[in-house]
């Protein structure tokens, strides 16, 4: 079967590899990917990897590179286990993609994603969902109600990493928030933080073709060039007495970033990390102090935010599938994929791919 596969910086190859076998284990579950999305994830490998795909063998999964890559994908059921029951051929499904021991301290608490043996499909997992095939757990294979598409399916991932944001910030009807960055993750932020009820969404971002992206996608949020335009003038103007946002999300990874919104919430207010920092970053901790504010900081998401997400995509107030910019083949997933999402004067968020 035709797959993408990555198997070093620089280097994504699109092969034919041996597809699964349909001898299943009673929890397996084998899928036909639709769609999937290229994640920051994917571009930190292609540009420096391995980072997280595995060059030894993977501690729970035994995955080791090259990797089938995709973990935001939507796929259609071919064939389940023995003991499988949620899922039947035939389903169409959105892909939760983090694997995990259902039995140590974090299993048996229900939070799989902190788990030291975490492992992803489309990373470190013997499939992903840019392959034709693959074969994934049950507890994978989360059902989507007919009224959403595939796209927003594949787009449920990504959804998942905004939405838990939104949550540690305890955004609700009325808050005022500051959202730092525009990728397909800030973007998404925005979203979640709209749905939530937000009444004012500022955003910060430096790159003007995403500006432009969010001015046309979410009309509803004020858009700022922090090179260019006073950020802390424009919270002052829009917050009650000017005393800052009470919830600022910081979607880039950077030190900058993380410090803006420091400097942008109000006292007792709310910085939540969603970004994910390759080095550590300088933070001014007497500000911090100073102002009593909360720091909450963010890893993958809880898995049982999937049907909740479906459920806001469903109902029409949570159109994640807005952050889509393009369609492409496989066999354009590097020149029309990868550098076009690396292309700094590019003009894509999320990018969709079609094996």
């Amino acid at each position: 079967m035709k797959a993408v596969r990555f198997h070093g910086a620089k280097d994504i190859r699109v092969e034919q590899v041996e597809e699964p076998s349909d001898t299943l284990a009673p929890d397996d579950v084998l899928i036909e990917p639709i769609i999937t999305g290229i994640c920051g994830t994917d571009l930190h490998e292609y540009i420096a990897g391995p980072i997280v795909t595995p060059a030894e063998p993977h501690v729970y999964t035994g995955a080791t590179n090259p990797q089938i890559l995709g973990h935001e994908f939507s796929a259609k059921v071919l064939k389940v286990g023995d003991a499988v029951s949620d899922v039947a051929a035939g389903d169409r499904i959105s892909v939760q993609p983090l694997v995990a021991p259902r039995n140590d301290y974090y299993g048996k608490r229900g939070l799989y994603h902190l788990s030291p043996q975490l492992g992803c499909i489309g990373l470190s997992w013997a499939w992903g969902g840019m392959g034709e095939k693959a074969v994934v757990k049950d507890y994978n294979a989360q059902p989507v109600p007919d009224g959403i598409t595939d796209e927003q399916a594949a787009m449920i991932e990504p959804a998942a990493v905004a939405l838990y944001g939104v949550d540690r910030g305890g955004v609700e009807a009325g808050s005022t928030v500051l959202v730092s960055g525009a990728g397909p993750i800030g973007a998404l932020t925005v979203l979640s933080a709209h749905a939530a009820g937000a009444s004012t969404v500022i955003v910060s971002e430096p790159n003007p073709n995403r500006r432009r992206i969010i001015q046309d996608i979410e009309p509803y949020a004020t858009v700022v060039d922090p090179k260019a335009d006073d950020l802390a003038q424009v919270i002052g103007d829009l917050t009650e007495e000017g005393v800052g946002v009470d919830v600022a999300l910081e979607c880039v990874g950077l030190e900058a970033s993380l410090n803006a919104c420091a400097e942008a919430v109000r006292r007792q207010g709310k910085v939540v990390q969603v970004g994910l920092h390759m080095k550590p970053a300088a933070i001014d901790a007497m500000l911090w102090a100073l102002k009593d504010i909360t720091v909450e900081a963010t890893w993958c998401y809880p898995t049982q935010i999937w049907p909740r997400i479906a459920r806001m995509v469903a109902a029409g107030n949570f159109p994640i599938e807005k952050v889509i910019t393009a369609r492409i083949a496989a066999e354009d997933v590097v020149d029309k994929g990868f550098e076009a999402l690396l292309d700094p004067a590019g003009e894509h968020l999320k990018i969709m791919v079609t094996t």
